[in-house]
């Protein structure tokens, strides 16, 4: 008679996300629930100061409420929702390539940075005041400030500490542009886009030089696919302008909104760029 192997107990089960990481997410969802709080509120009680007419250059007419612009402060949501979407990928350590891989905290940086361009930018169409419209540009220049930060901190073989000199500077640079600058830029409108516009070029360009040295190795498709969507964006921001045949002031459907989608949409597709590196081949 045979004796009965006893049975083996089965492994534990691995966890879904093995190594995941919480605090990206969590970082960023405390971002968005304080900024947003914070900007509603601001809006509401009349902290940012009263209507001058900023951002009143964009097509969709005045609410009469304490939101001035609705479809154009509401569909700044997107950012939001993207800096979650860059946070949740950034949990993964190992899916955000050599570089962030190495420096995590850069990812959850990004995503931070993301998110807070949807309150920034609500804090001028929610009010129209002047200082709304400068969290609007502060906030871009953010984004545009990390992106040639970052891109620099790469091309020089260089660590976070460039980085977190570099960015700050950028940052200055852009608000001092925006201040102490014109109206009347053709293409642009004032000296802020100018400025916003000059960083991304420039981030562009130095990606492309990293692409070309290949090492590490760069994945081009997410980023022409940002480059392309922030084109197809910047066509869209010039329907969305008052006076333009295609603008309809009442209706739901606003270019501008759509503008702050596509603009999301290109902040992702920038994250996951920056995410695909991989070591060159030898």
């Amino acid at each position: 008679m045979t004796t009965p192997t006893p049975a083996r107990e089965a492994p534990p089960a691995a966890p879904l996300h093995e190594g995941a990481d919480r605090r990206p997410v969590v970082a960023a969802v405390v971002t968005a629930v304080l900024s947003l709080a914070l900007v509603l509120a601001a809006a509401r009680l009349g902290w940012l100061g009263p209507d001058v007419g900023r951002g009143s250059g964009f097509c969709e007419a005045s609410s009469g409420g304490w939101v001035v612009q609705p479809v154009n402060t509401w569909s700044n949501l997107g950012f939001v929702a993207s800096g979650l979407v860059i946070a949740a990928h950034a949990a993964d350590r190992a899916r955000l390539g050599l570089t962030m891989g190495a420096h995590p905290g850069l990812a959850v940086t990004f995503a931070v940075v993301v998110v807070l361009l949807g309150p920034g930018s609500m804090a001028m169409h929610a009010t129209q005041s002047r200082l709304g419209g400068h969290l609007d540009l502060l906030s871009m220049f953010l984004v545009s400030g990390f992106a040639l930060a970052y891109a620099v901190m790469r091309l020089v073989r260089r660590g976070p500490g460039l980085f977190a000199a570099v960015f700050p500077l950028l940052v200055v640079i852009g608000m001092v542009v925006l201040l102490t600058g014109g109206r009347g830029i053709p293409f642009v409108r004032h000296s802020g886009n100018a400025a916003f516009a000059v960083m991304l070029l420039l981030a562009v360009v130095l990606e492309v030089v990293l692409w070309l040295r290949r090492d590490p190795r760069q994945d081009a498709a997410f980023g022409l696919a940002s480059v392309a969507t922030l084109l197809i964006a910047y066509t869209v921001w010039q329907l969305g302008r008052r006076g333009h045949e295609w603008c309809e002031p009442e209706s739901l459907l606003q270019w501008h909104g759509v503008w702050h989608v596509l603009c999301a949409v290109a902040a992702y597709l920038m994250f996951r760029h920056d995410t695909a590196e991989r070591p060159a081949l030898r």
